[in-house]
């Protein structure tokens, strides 16, 4: 490894022009490293200062499932991984490491669990919580353990539930915190802090206690000061009323504290602190490297997509018009596809919209909002649909065979049955046909997690013609649902008219022409599909590298706007026929979705009284 310099040596390279000729053979890189911790895997991303990515890493992390509908991981796996992703992109890609200027970090919002007097992992496995080598101390965010917990919480009807879409998600940190309050034993739970997963990734980074807004705000209960009369942020008479009480001692510590008292709580990539001697060896780049405050993944999301800069009249997104200024982020929806998607819209005051999460104060840029809706299962919707069809095995045996996707082989097959057919369009082949997916719960914009799945028009075909109209009913159905969280949010007050996607699903051709023609707007994918959360990530590693000597760093758009990178539009299809066709689909889809609630509400009256339900 190249000799460590002191960090005042590398961190603030002279931006003075060289007359020594040899400099211009070797001309200086300033690279910074984005860190993404998802739920299956961590990786590592490394940009240079015009946002070119020159390096991605992958490492698979652990996941423990000890009983049904428990999910655990550990900060132990997950920071090995990070040093193992970080340090391959370094050498694979001939990186030099004392060229690093910052480091940012997102992960899925997960509760983290340390011990405060010793800073090591507290278990949160039951029934002992023993640590014989158990360092699972991540709760993950999917975890349903805190059923009751969260039906207390909700039923406390206290004002901070207007901050979270209404009412707290089983998903969110403060259900899980008052589970191990409820099952841990006391004196064990009286040496607990708890983290976000970014906050502790950032603190197991620089040693410090400094939290973010992203992961406080949007899932732990804390309000901003000034926000609605909020004085500390976390809300005492909350805490007392779920019976957190002894959380509020000393200032909330062990939550991170009050801002300006005993804690310290920044937007996205702000300066949080310096890469330790210890975090720097394990990851194998020199100490004091800048820090940025971490964000929830599917928010480094919206820092990787939403800056590229568009025209909306040629098929490329051209990087030169029009005039990329903040606000153009009112109007774009970042959608941050995976096993879920999550909905993200910003907006200059706040907006409340029934079952979307938020507004959230300050989470990404100081004094702005945002909102969070999403679908609880897309990308799993898709794999569940297909693995459980009679003709899955088949199908991918073709697929196989063709060195191809199931889903590239699939929407081809579609395209083939379309000309055998006859068929004017795909759709018109599902015409009668109609999915409601909602087979894990409706996150946005119905909020109720007992919603289910229905079928109209099933029949019994069980071919490979028959698994593609359901695959194809699938991605309409995933394309509606955007669609409803959409004119929901914007009956409410934001002013959404383009959707920015990321994930694997943009290269679904399909799936993107049914966003665009059934959500009537244009969708962009960016150039780098597969990592535009870790590379929005590093971005925020460039903006914690920015500080100056007050701490203050580079405006986030800014950094966004200099850093995104054109992609490509997909655009609403003008067949008028088929336009047609799927407005009447979107009527039958929102009919689906209010039956399902007054079929059931009509069956638990009848029932009323008999069972245990």
């Amino acid at each position: 490894m190249s000799q460590q310099l002191p960090y005042r040596q590398y961190r603030k390279p002279s931006r003075q022009a060289s007359m020594d000729p040899h400099n211009d053979l070797n001309p200086h890189i300033d690279h910074y490293i984005g860190i993404d911790v998802g739920t299956g895997s961590a990786r590592a991303c490394i940009i240079d200062s015009s946002g070119d990515i020159k390096a991605l890493a992958t490492e698979n992390i652990g996941l423990w499932q000890p009983q049904n509908g428990y999910y655990e991981q550990s900060t132990t796996d997950i920071w090995n991984c990070i040093c193992m992703c970080v340090q391959r992109a370094i050498t694979q890609h001939n990186i030099d490491p004392t060229t690093v200027r910052g480091i940012g970090f997102d992960a899925t919002c997960s509760l983290a669990v340390f011990a405060h007097d010793t800073d090591e992992p507290v278990p949160v496995t039951g029934p002992n919580f023993e640590n014989d080598g158990n360092d699972r101390n991540v709760i993950l965010w999917l975890d349903h353990r805190p059923i009751e917990e969260t039906d207390k919480i909700n039923a406390t009807g206290h004002n901070l539930l207007r901050y979270v879409g209404g009412k707290m998600s089983i998903e969110m940190e403060i259900p899980k915190v008052l589970w191990l309050k409820n099952h841990m034993p006391p004196e064990l739970f009286a040496r607990c802090k708890f983290y976000d997963l970014a906050d502790a990734l950032t603190h197991m980074a620089t040693g410090n206690e400094n939290r973010s807004f992203c992961s406080t705000v949007c899932k732990q209960g804390y309000v901003p000061v000034g926000v609605d009369g909020s004085v500390k942020g976390w809300q005492e008479d909350f805490y007392e009323a779920i019976g957190l009480g002894d959380l509020t001692k000393d200032n909330f510590k062990r939550m991170g504290g009050v801002d300006g008292v005993n804690g310290k709580y920044l937007s996205a990539g702000e300066l949080v602190g310096t890469l330790s001697e210890k975090a720097a060896n394990q990851l194998g780049l020199p100490p004091g490297i800048a820090v940025g405050s971490g964000v929830i993944d599917a928010y480094a999301g919206w820092v990787g997509t939403v800056g590229a800069k568009v025209s909306l009249s040629p098929d490329e997104l051209d990087s030169g018009v029009p005039k990329n200024d903040m606000s153009q982020a009112f109007s774009r929806l970042a959608a941050v596809a995976g096993t879920s998607t999550c909905h993200l819209a910003m907006s200059k005051e706040p907006v409340f919209v029934d079952g979307v999460w938020g507004p959230y104060r300050d989470v990404l840029l100081p004094n702005y909002w945002m909102a969070e809706g999403g679908q609880s299962a897309t990308g799993e919707l898709l794999k569940h649909v297909l693995e459980t069809h009679p003709a899955y095995n088949e199908t991918m045996s073709m697929a196989e065979s063709f060195n191809t996707s199931i889903y590239d082989y699939l929407n081809s097959h579609l395209e083939e049955l379309r000309e055998k057919k006859g068929a004017p369009t795909i759709s018109y082949l599902a015409r009668h046909f109609f999915f409601y997916g909602d087979l894990w719960g409706n996150r946005s914009p119905i909020a109720d997690p007992s919603m289910t799945g229905s079928i109209i028009g099933i029949s019994s075909d069980r071919s490979m013609d028959g698994l593609a109209l359901y695959y194809y009913a699938t991605l309409e159905f995933i394309a509606m649902q955007t669609r409803q969280i959409i004119e929901t949010m914007n009956e409410a007050g934001h002013s959404i008219t383009s959707i920015f996607m990321s994930g694997s699903q943009c290269q679904n051709k399909i799936l993107m022409e049914l966003m665009a023609t059934i959500c009537g707007m244009p969708v962009l994918i960016p150039r780098y599909v597969h990592a535009a959360v870790v590379h929005g990530a590093a971005m925020l590693g460039a903006k914690a590298a920015s500080a100056d000597k007050e701490g203050k760093t580079e405006d986030l758009w800014s950094i966004m706007d200099r850093m995104s990178k054109p992609g490509k539009v997909t655009r609403p299809g003008k067949n008028e026929a088929e336009k047609k066709l799927l407005e009447v689909k979107y009527k039958v889809f929102l009919e689906q979705c209010r039956t399902q609630q007054e079929y059931r509400k009509v069956v638990d009256e009848a029932i009323e009284g008999w069972g245990s339900a």
